[in-house]
């Protein structure tokens, strides 16, 4: 039973499709609990979660290039163990991601209610509205959308890694090369030890979420055998210069224990280094970034989340009475 979905999406939407959905508010928030949590050696805690993922996206992206299925990874257990597992990863899948939208487009609306001086639900149904139609419309109108909020984040991210490499050597006006001062001292690369490491990959693992969704879309793809797998080995070493570069830029220039999760754009670590630069409004950017990260995730979210529930409901998404393998059977473009 193969997916009956158009094919509307190009490999440089599924590139930054995965990128936009990894690179979202964990990265700009959120970094500073993991760097707390572990110091410098988070770079360690972000190289052990990066393998993993490249393992588990090469695995996935194998598996979409040669049965794509809308479905992915929850299609690919049902083939491998049976029904159950089809169901448990699926509807698992989903009920995770509702829940992560409601705390994403909620962050949104604070900041953007506060913008405009209304109460946040307003922008949050506007912006679920003007979502649900840009999903509801062709599959190729959601990739350009996606397309567009990624690129923009990448920008960002390239941005602050030339800045950040030019305060690192002193080349900028006012700026002094910093050397590995805060490697060296404040109790040394790894402060809190292994278990800080550990700590670590709790917060790097969340930040990694989403990449996933390159396999979802794969069934949506022109050419999906080439398409995926160009996708897939794009968005890993992406991700990985992107993530790594940007921690070890924060931890070469904010000492350690200055940094723990931010609760707004101004705490974030991204403006603690833009600010070094003397850039004025650096706030005001980054809360704008910040909103079109969680916007864009959203978006991405809602694509993956109606994906998922077709995948299943296709394969009939209810648990098979008396458990088990529940009558193993080939599905999803096997």
């Amino acid at each position: 039973m193969v997916d009956s979905l158009t094919d509307g999406l190009k490999v440089r939407h599924l590139t930054m499709m995965g990128l936009g959905s990894a690179i979202g508010a964990g990265l700009f928030l959120g970094t500073g609990a993991g760097i707390a949590a572990a110091g410098p050696a988070v770079l360690l805690s972000y190289a052990i979660a990066g393998f993993l993922v490249v393992l588990v996206m090469r695995m996935l992206g194998e598996m979409a290039a040669a049965s794509p299925s809308s479905g992915s990874f929850s299609t690919y257990a049902e083939m491998a163990f049976g029904r159950t597992a089809g169901f448990v990863t699926g509807w698992l899948y989903w009920f995770t991601l509702v829940m992560v939208m409601g705390a994403e487009m909620t962050g949104a609306a604070a900041f953007m209610g506060a913008w405009f001086g209304v109460d946040p639900w307003i922008p949050a149904l506007v912006a679920m509205v003007v979502f649900a139609a840009i999903n509801l419309a062709k599959v190729s109108n959601f990739g350009e959308f996606e397309f567009w909020f990624a690129a923009i984040k990448v920008t960002v991210i390239i941005g602050f890694l030339v800045i950040g490499t030019l305060l690192v050597f002193g080349l900028l006006p006012g700026s002094d090369p910093v050397g590995f001062a805060n490697f060296t001292g404040l109790g040394g690369f790894a402060p809190n030890g292994v278990s800080g490491i550990a700590a670590g990959l709790l917060v790097v693992a969340f930040a990694f979420g989403g990449i996933e969704i390159v396999t979802i879309a794969a069934a949506e793809s022109k050419d999906p055998a080439l398409s995926v797998g160009r996708a897939v080995r794009s968005v890993v070493w992406r991700i990985s210069v992107f993530y790594l570069g940007s921690i070890l830029v924060i931890t070469l220039l904010l000492p350690w224990n200055r940094l723990d999760e931010a609760q707004s754009a101004a705490e974030s670590p991204f403006t603690l280094v833009l600010q070094q630069a003397n850039f004025s409004g650096v706030v005001g950017f980054m809360e704008a970034i910040i909103v079109l990260s969680l916007l864009s995730a959203f978006n991405a979210q809602i694509y993956a989340t109606s994906r998922m529930m077709y995948s299943l409901a296709l394969r009939g998404g209810r648990r098979p009475a008396g458990g088990g393998r529940g009558g193993r059977r080939p599905v999803g473009g096997g």
